[in-house]
Order: structure tokens, then C-alpha cells, then sequence
């Protein structure tokens, strides 16, 4: 007798990277180069809320600063401790928006879905950062009360797949999740809200492209990017990768002081998405959420520079500043 051997399935790239993303302070404090007294705050913060960071994404900061736009981003301050009134769990309305566990029905004609609590990326700002993924998590019946529900409403034609981040899941539970999606007629559109080709560009796989290109459903994704130093190489290589697949790219952006609250940093992201063939979207004022009350920025400030913006910019390199309100009918104009 032959003896037989265990076939292994080769981990793809993304998910490799993702496994080995930076999860300790002390580590990501090393990477970039500094001391040991921003320690025990990092500690504390990550408590509350885990450190994550992908080291491609770490080796785009600059090396000794502090105050590095990609840094602040992630890293785990004490501020994050603090309790600050006006600040909490569920600052745009989700919970009260689940018609189904995963399923947000905000808005006429759209539906998100909720579909895993993954994501390759910690941002410290994240308003979902204390979302109870595991009491709303629309796959554990296979996707069956989510579908039911989109089946049943047929004013409902697009689809948003947020999380956590949709990219964290494999292509092939993506793709599957397409299909059951494009079978019911009523649908026009999938929108999938990621970060992880801003992050992870290595993300961006033929398999990502493929079931992309092959469902009958517009595709449009709707990627975040808060600051230009985030778009280097590899990013705008997997974005054209996506543009050339037909996918309509769109960025949202989260208006954060210390990292993009000046007119200049605004307008070379606006100019770098445009230039990696994506058009900016929202500039999204800062969500209440517990824990990321230093990276607001208040309204009057926002919208003068926006004013600035729309006077530097042509049109369409000018994002539309928002903020989301529970109950709202839509996003909110700032102006």
C-alpha cells in the first residue's frame, strides 16, 4: 500500500498577514521607534479595546514620531480611559436599527449587514469598537433570517457589507453570500464598505476580483482612507486592480484632530485617492463613540475647512461633510 499523505491547503497571502498583524503595544511602540514611557497608557487603552495593526501598514509611519498621522490612528493613548458626557456605546443608533441579528435598516431602499466582527485594522475612533458582534451575527443560520428579510421587502435594491470589515472573510464565503444576494431579484446594487485595501492591499486577490466581476449586481466599494500617507504603492496597485474589474470606488474619511484636521492634509488625500482612481465620498464628522473623544473636531472648525476645500478643489476631489444622527432619514450635511 501507497501510504497516504494530508493534503494542505496553502493559506493565501492576505490571511498570513492578517494572522501575523501587531497585536502587543510594546511591539508596535518598537516597530516605530519609540521609548517605553508611552507604555503603560498604551496598555491600559488596549484593554478596553485590542490592539491591531497590519506591519505593512505600520512600516508606512515614519519612524521616531509620535505624532504620525498613520500612528495616531492606532495608537492606544490614555485619553481613551476617560469617561467624557455625550460619549457612548452606540453613538449612531445601530441596536435600535437591527431588524434581524446583523441586519441595520436605517435608510429607505438599503440595508447593511453586519457580516463579522474581523477586521485587519483597530482604529481607535471606530464607532462600532464596543458592537456586541456576537448577539448580531447574521451568518450563524447561514445568512437565512437576512435573506428572508431582504426577500420579503421589495423596496429594498442595495446591499451594504460592513462589519467588522466584509474582506476579512474568505472569497469564498463572500462569493457565496453574492449569489444567494444577486438571486433575489429586487437587488440592484452591492456596496461593500473596507479597509483592508487601504491596509492590506494584498487583500486585493483574483479570487476578490472574480466573484466581483461575476455577480449581476452593480458593485460599488467604498473604501477608508483618512490621510494621503496611507496610499503608497502597493494600495494604488490594488485599487487599479478593482477599478480594472469595473468596481466603482468611492472613499469615506473620518475628520480626526491631530491627523487630518488641516485643509492641506485633506486636499493630498483628496488629490491621492483621485490620482489611484477613487472619488472621495464623505468627510465624516467624528461619531460619539466612548473612548475617541480626543479626535474630535468641532462643527464650526469643520465646516471652515471645508470651506477651504471647496474653494481649492474642483467639485469632485471636494468629499461632502456629514455626520450620521440616529433616526435621521440620511446622512446629515454639514454646512
Amino acid at each position: 500500500m501507497i501510504p497516504g499523505s494530508p493534503a494542505f491547503r496553502q493559506v493565501p497571502a492576505w490571511q498570513s498577514a492578517l494572522a501575523g498583524a501587531i497585536t502587543d503595544p510594546a511591539e508596535l511602540l518598537a516597530a516605530v521607534g519609540l521609548g517605553t514611557e508611552w507604555l503603560p497608557a498604551a496598555q491600559a487603552a488596549a484593554r478596553l479595546f485590542p490592539l491591531r495593526v497590519p506591519r505593512g501598514f505600520a512600516a508606512r509611519m515614519h519612524h521616531g514620531d509620535p505624532h504620525d498621522p498613520l500612528l495616531r490612528q492606532v495608537l492606544p493613548l490614555a485619553e481613551e480611559c476617560l469617561v467624557v458626557d455625550g460619549f457612548g456605546d452606540d453613538p449612531v443608533g445601530d441596536l435600535s436599527a437591527m431588524a434581524a441579528p446583523g441586519v441595520l435598516h436605517k435608510y429607505r431602499g438599503r440595508i447593511l449587514l453586519t457580516v463579522t466582527g474581523a477586521c485587519a485594522v483597530h482604529c481607535r475612533y471606530c464607532f462600532r469598537r464596543h458592537f456586541p458582534y456576537t448577539d448580531a451575527n447574521p451568518a450563524a443560520d447561514h445568512w437565512s433570517r437576512a435573506l428572508d428579510y431582504i426577500l420579503r421587502d421589495d423596496s429594498i435594491t442595495e446591499i451594504i457589507l460592513s462589519g467588522g470589515d466584509p474582506l476579512s472573510l474568505s472569497d469564498r464565503r463572500l462569493a457565496d453570500l453574492a449569489r444567494r444576494l444577486e438571486g433575489i431579484a429586487h437587488l440592484r446594487r452591492l456596496r461593500v464598505h473596507t479597509r483592508l485595501p487601504i491596509v492590506l492591499p494584498e487583500r486585493v486577490t483574483d479570487e476578490l476580483l472574480g466573484w466581483l466581476g461575476a455577480t449581476r449586481l452593480k458593485t460599488v466599494m467604498v473604501v477608508h482612507a483618512n490621510h494621503a500617507n496611507e496610499i503608497d504603492a502597493s494600495v494604488g496597485d490594488a485599487l487599479a486592480r478593482l477599478k480594472r474589474a469595473g468596481v466603482a470606488l468611492l472613499n469615506q474619511s473620518v475628520l480626526l484632530r491631530g491627523v487630518n484636521d488641516e485643509a492641506d492634509a485633506l486636499i493630498a488625500l483628496s488629490e491621492k485617492l483621485f490620482q489611484a482612481g477613487v472619488l472621495p465620498y464623505y468627510l465624516h464628522l467624528l461619531d460619539k463613540v466612548r473612548g475617541a473623544a480626543h479626535f474630535g473636531v468641532n462643527e464650526s472648525e469643520a465646516a471652515h475647512l471645508m470651506a477651504e476645500l471647496n474653494a481649492r478643489l474642483p467639485g469632485y476631489l471636494a468629499p461632502r461633510l456629514v455626520r450620521e444622527e440616529p433616526g435621521a432619514p440620511g446622512k446629515v450635511p454639514v454646512t
